[in-house]
């Protein structure tokens, strides 16, 4: 590192639409000259992006806050940003707590880091929470592992979900023009990214604030960028889906048989009170619909235990539901009171004991269906996108299959690389018959190549914290 080189280290909490606007302020500091480092010590402007959802998630955003504040005595930090949505929902008060804190962004203000790197900027900078939605010609550094990015459709959320503050937090909904959205995927994939991971907050309704087309035309026009060769949905709502789309997923050889739609409760009475606008037959019916239509389905899902009014039968209800449906991959989240939600207000508190017995329980039953489902890839050729070295072992590489997204789902370890005419590195595609199993992972050997040509592009080593899956923000 040059020593009259300008840094920076950012830090990412929470969710991938998070990570985005992360890698958004990462390209605005790098548009200015400033370099991304690794080490917090070596840095001269340190970016926090903080979580606001749940307890959990603000206390972790307080507690980086606060370690990253060290290094204005430690290192050479000069400047500290703190942005996103804890910032957007407490601006006041934690302006008055954090006097450590030279700068605060809201959920919508990543722009705004110009402004701050530049020196002419007021300390509290949060906007309105509907001012601004990412687009292609914003500056952006992805920060993923080579052959993979997230594209992010649309802002904030029209729903009324008991629980959430997410529409306070990120505004109403605002979804990007499908040419918008076409022309950062063709940049994505220019740059070397083979999985485009499509997220935001509500995806199932893309397009109806606009009127510009439905959430199918965009998928479909996605699949059709050259070079891409995995598309994957992240957020949709347990509603009806169009034909449309599930045909894309059923028989598009680009869109992945995978569905991330978290469900939140089966029981009819908890649904009302989570005000989710269906029961739980439209569940049975949604479920088992994508089975029989959409071959090898990759379906994930989460749940919410110890919501207020939630009786020892509803929960029975939600359990004979995860049995019945065999979810491959499940989040759980402990319910807490969140300001500003309906839920609240509503009486018949569960008690925390109640709901640790109730988590716990889910994710047992979870991870026993995921370690039967897993099992029943031995044997079986796999489709695989090399991510890099093992977390477990240097000498390992790892990847992830097509039911495998980013982060959240487990690995597939990699043997008999040896064999091939040179070492897969990340971002190849290889073909692998798998010989193990586990709860979430699988290991494999290699056997071929789908595609020679490794994802050829820099790696910005940004710094992130995301929080455990079971942890994600629920939609």
């Amino acid at each position: 590192m040059a020593d009259d080189k300008r840094t920076i280290h950012l830090v990412s909490l929470g969710c991938p639409k998070n990570r985005v606007d992360s890698e958004v302020m990462l390209g605005v500091a790098m548009e200015r000259g400033y370099l991304n480092v690794d080490d917090p010590e070596d840095a001269d402007v340190i970016v926090v992006n903080t979580c606001g959802f749940i307890d959990p998630a603000k206390k972790e955003s307080v507690d980086t806050i606060l370690e990253m504040a060290d290094f204005r005595t430690e290192g050479r930090c000069n400047k500290l940003v703190v942005a996103g949505c804890l910032s957007q929902r407490h601006p006041d008060e934690m302006a008055r707590e954090l006097p450590e804190v030279d700068h605060f962004l809201g959920s919508s203000d990543m722009l705004k880091l110009g402004s701050v790197l530049g020196g002419d900027a007021e300390r509290v900078l949060v906007g309105k929470p509907a001012d601004w939605v990412i687009a292609a010609e914003n500056p952006r550094t992805v920060s993923s592992r080579p052959g993979s990015a997230y594209l992010k459709i649309a802002e904030g959320c029209n729903r009324k979900c008991s629980f959430c503050v997410i529409p306070s937090l990120r505004g109403k909904q605002r979804s990007r023009s499908i040419d918008d959205v076409v022309r950062e995927a063709e940049r994505l994939v220019a740059s070397g990214v083979k999985e485009l991971n499509l997220i935001s907050q509500d995806t199932i309704s893309f397009g109806r604030d606009t009127k510009q087309g439905a959430l199918a035309q965009l998928v479909e026009r996605v699949a059709e960028v050259p070079g891409v060769h995995w598309v994957r949905l992240f957020y949709l709502y347990p509603e009806k889906l169009d034909d449309a789309l599930v045909d894309l997923l059923a028989d598009h050889p680009r869109v992945l048989p995978y569905v991330d739609m978290p469900l939140q409760h089966a029981a009819d009475g908890m649904l009302r009170r989570m005000r989710r606008g269906h029961g739980g037959q439209r569940l049975y019916d949604l479920v088992e619909r994508l089975r029989g239509r959409v071959k090898d389905l990759t379906f994930r899902t989460a749940f919410i235990v110890g919501h207020p009014g939630e009786t020892d039968a509803e929960f029975e209800e939600l359990l004979e539901f995860v049995s019945w449906a065999r979810f491959d991959r499940v989040g759980v989240f402990r319910y807490s009171d969140e300001d500003g939600s309906h839920a609240a207000e509503l009486e018949g508190k569960v008690d925390e004991d109640t709901a640790e017995v109730r988590y716990h329980q889910l994710m047992e039953m979870a991870r026993q269906i995921a370690a039967e489902n897993n099992a029943e890839l031995v044997d079986r050729e796999l489709d695989v996108l090399v991510e890099g070295e093992s977390d477990e072992h240097e000498l390992v590489l790892m990847g992830r299959h097509r039911g495998q997204a980013p982060s959240i789902d487990g690995q597939v370890y990699l043997s008999g690389t040896e064999y091939l005419d040179r070492q897969p590195v990340p971002g190849d595609m290889v073909k692998v018959r798998v010989t193990q199993s586990s709860d979430y992972d699988v290991a494999g050997e290699v056997i071929d190549w789908l595609d020679k040509a490794p994802a050829a592009r820099p790696v910005a080593n940004v710094r992130l914290r995301v929080l455990p899956s079971d942890r994600r923000d629920v939609t």
